[in-house]
């Protein structure tokens, strides 16, 4: 085994993003640790079956605690360069006075309660020297928000990004660095046909940012062209 070779753990690698995550990453040597839901056969297997023994499938059930925990047992004698916490679910775009409880409770509990329920449980893995990133949005962006709509997608990513501020506050001493992510607007099923990106367009920009960042501790929020996004 090269012990120059790097590792990441990609949560939520399944397809769309998170899948163009893993693929950039085999790509340029890494060993990639990537997580599916279920049992069901993905995009990620076939990744696997390319990738040279390079890429393993763990499976996460990300909303369910138990799960988690199971799934930082099983990774505890890995040491892991890059945490990357990728997972999101909209319901359309709803007027939050007509949002039902239930959806209400669904999308903040994927959306924003759950990755940071993996970086609590997983950030000891990571080396000293590594990064931990979530996949936000632009959306999440209060500053950026002149326009409305996606009220409910948009409340998530805010409070992803507010709760991710409360962990940087918390570990203030943590050498590692904390990235927000920003994708741009990506055509995936989340993104709809109209977006402006393919995965193929937004990825690399996404891992070029995460790795000029290594090693710049604290909480950085950038989209996928290196730039800071306004809170």
């Amino acid at each position: 085994m090269n012990d120059t070779r790097k590792t990441a753990a990609i949560i939520g690698a399944s397809r769309a993003l998170g899948l163009g995550l893993a693929t950039e990453y085999v790509h340029r040597g890494w060993d990639v640790i990537g997580t599916v839901r279920g049992s069901h056969r993905t995009g990620l297997h076939d990744l696997a079956d390319a990738s040279g023994g390079r890429l393993t499938i763990e499976s996460l059930e990300m909303t369910e605690p138990e799960q988690i925990s199971a799934l930082r047992d099983r990774l505890a004698r890995h040491t892991l360069d890059l945490l990357f916490v990728n997972a999101a679910i909209t319901r359309g775009d709803v007027p939050i006075s007509d949002v039902p409880t239930d959806m209400f409770t669904e999308v903040m509990i994927t959306n924003a309660l759950s990755p940071m329920r993996v970086v609590e449980s997983l950030r000891s893995l990571v080396t000293p020297t590594g990064t931990i990133g979530v996949m936000s949005s632009s959306q999440g962006s209060i500053a950026l928000n002149t326009r409305g709509g996606q009220d409910l997608y948009r409340a998530s990513k805010s409070a992803l990004n507010q709760l991710m501020r409360c962990y940087a506050a918390r570990h203030a001493e943590d050498t590692r660095t904390l990235l927000l992510m920003d994708p741009g607007w990506v055509r995936t099923e989340l993104g709809g046909p109209d977006a402006d990106l393919s995965v193929e367009e937004s990825i690399p920009g996404v891992v070029e940012t995460i790795e000029s960042h290594q090693g710049k501790r604290g909480l950085h929020f950038l989209d996928y062209e290196g730039q800071v996004v306004p809170w």
